[in-house]
């Protein structure tokens, strides 16, 4: 199962995406989900750096706009979400849960296109390359890629807005990758050194000196920044901690190493303008284990007070990859 795996994604990097179905219309997306007990093939283990696994699932939708999660972000309650997809559209739903806690499925879950300043939605990545999402008070910021920039749409009311405007990136388009630049979009606990300001870091558009250019939006450390790049692992998502600290998702997805994520906590006040940041790599993951093309992101303090981590797959609309959603536990 395991050379399965790494075989199917090294595929679909060299042959990039096989379609499983012709664009549908935006609407109800009807979830199906199939339950995942164990984290790594073949073994009951649960304990993976800092994290424990709690579950996960493998999802699929008769919608076939399903697929291609970029970002995911919960309400406070927890259980509803938004997400984007690459393709340019929303997808919005709340996770079931069963009588163990334990992640059971997806229900009300809708995928709607995203729609464009100039009211127009569009087909394809383009011009709406989402990759990044942050929630804030009554706005949703979305983070794109080609056409680089961060829109700011109403909360509620996104999903046949426009947006209401847009922040500006603090990077020269000269400086990013068409393909690899505005991955992660997060939001700094409001008590923070940040104070609830809005923090970019690229996918791989890299400085002189290699490391990934990232910017503070707004706020009292308003101004750019770079992060240590190392290992060929690059950025796709990452969440502030209520204590401020930042976890950041990076995967590798390459011939010469296979599939592989890890989680690097970087110290929220190390952040501010000027600053190279690093932090200590809290959990890997690699074929060994059930992971997919790893995109999204998002953690909250649970009832019990523990924080609670979930990621999201980006399954590139390919027959060859899987679209999961997995939950851990945060080691305090």
């Amino acid at each position: 199962m395991k050379r399965l795996c790494r075989v199917s994604m090294l595929a679909v990097l060299l042959t990039g995406c096989v379609s499983a179905g012709g664009p549908t219309a935006g609407g109800a997306a009807a979830m199906r989900a199939t339950q995942i007990s164990t984290f790594r093939f073949g073994s009951d283990q649960t304990k993976f750096g800092d994290l424990e696994f709690l579950g996960g699932l493998r999802l699929s939708s008769g919608n076939d706009l399903f697929g291609a999660a970029s970002a995911i972000r919960f309400r406070p309650d927890h259980q509803h979400f938004v997400s984007v997809l690459d393709t340019g559209h929303w997808w919005t739903g709340a996770i079931e849960r069963g009588d163990d806690g334990r992640l059971k499925g997806i229900s009300d879950a809708t995928i709607t296109p995203m729609i464009d300043r100039f009211g127009m939605t569009h087909e394809g990545k383009g011009a709406m390359d989402a990759e990044g999402l942050a929630l804030r008070g009554d706005s949703v910021l979305v983070s794109y890629e080609q056409d680089h920039r961060v829109d700011i749409y109403p909360d509620p009311g996104f999903e046949t807005a426009s947006p209401t405007g847009s922040i500006p990136i603090l990077m020269r388009r000269s400086e990013l990758r068409g393909n690899q630049s505005l991955e992660a979009l997060m939001i700094a606990p409001a008590g923070s050194p940040l104070a609830g300001a809005a923090v970019l870091v690229t996918e791989r558009s890299l400085d002189r000196d290699g490391n990934m250019l990232a910017a503070v939006l707004d706020g009292p450390r308003k101004g750019r920044f770079t992060v240590r790049h190392y290992d060929d692992f690059d950025v796709s998502d990452g969440v502030f901690l209520p204590d401020g600290d930042l976890l950041l998702m990076e995967r590798r997805f390459d011939l010469a190493h296979g599939i592989g994520m890890r989680l690097r906590r970087i110290a929220g006040g190390d952040i501010k303008p000027g600053a190279l940041v690093d932090g200590k790599v809290i959990f890997e993951a690699n074929a060994d284990d059930q992971i997919d093309n790893m995109e999204g992101i998002d953690a909250f303090r649970a009832e019990d007070g523990t924080i609670h981590v979930i990621m999201v797959s980006d399954d590139n609309h390919s027959i060859l990859q899987r679209s999961l959603m997995l939950e851990f536990r945060l080691k305090d």
